[in-house]
């Protein structure tokens, strides 16, 4: 009988088709929705424990013109901890001008960084729901980070910033003081707007 039945942790009995807490189940997921009116942003995604490296992508070799492969695989999200976006400040020395993007440099010559906020919660902008671009830095073929929060909510509401690019790493960095993000613990469920 053991051998079908388990305890689980809170000490109720389990039985064989189900697992005990952390064991089997799906981690809890997060909704990111818009702190201005409550609209689902994203579905449910899972935390990763760092931003992963920008994939290596030969843009210029590419066949057809359009973004790199995304940062942040589908499904899941970071934080990032170091400045993003706009605004850009003249350098001391010459480096990325932010995280996995190559150097930078003002009409004067000199090296800029990013000054933007810390704490992005960086997706896969193909997760993302409902997003228009606005006010984007353009580039040949997509948004840039430069101009900072480029991507508006359906109640008009400035909440992430683009970076699609094809020599760019392909990111959504979602701002969050514009965002809520919200417990899922089904893989299945979804927030409504």
């Amino acid at each position: 009988m053991e051998d079908q039945r388990r305890q689980g942790r809170d000490g109720a009995q389990l039985g064989s088709g189900q697992a005990a807490v952390g064991e089997g189940i799906a981690p809890e997921m997060t909704v990111f929705a818009c702190a201005a009116c409550g609209a689902g942003l994203t579905g449910p995604l899972k935390r990763l424990p760092v931003v992963p490296e920008a994939p290596d992508h030969a843009w210029w070799e590419a066949e057809e013109m359009g973004p790199s492969p995304a940062t942040v695989p589908s499904g899941c999200y970071a934080i990032e901890t170091e400045p993003y976006g706009a605004p850009m400040v003249v350098a001391e020395a010459p480096g990325p001008v932010m995280p996995r993007h190559g150097s930078r440099f003002n009409i004067d010559g000199q090296p800029l960084v990013s000054q933007g906020p810390r704490g992005n919660i960086v997706v896969n902008p193909d997760d993302s729901r409902g997003l228009t671009t606005r006010h984007a830095s353009p580039a040949c073929c997509g948004a840039t980070p430069h101009g900072g929060l480029n991507q508006v909510c359906a109640c008009g509401t400035l909440v992430a910033t683009l970076c699609s690019d094809c020599c760019l790493p392909y990111e959504l960095h979602l701002s969050p003081d514009r965002v809520l993000a919200l417990p899922s613990h089904s893989p299945g469920s979804d927030l409504t707007a």
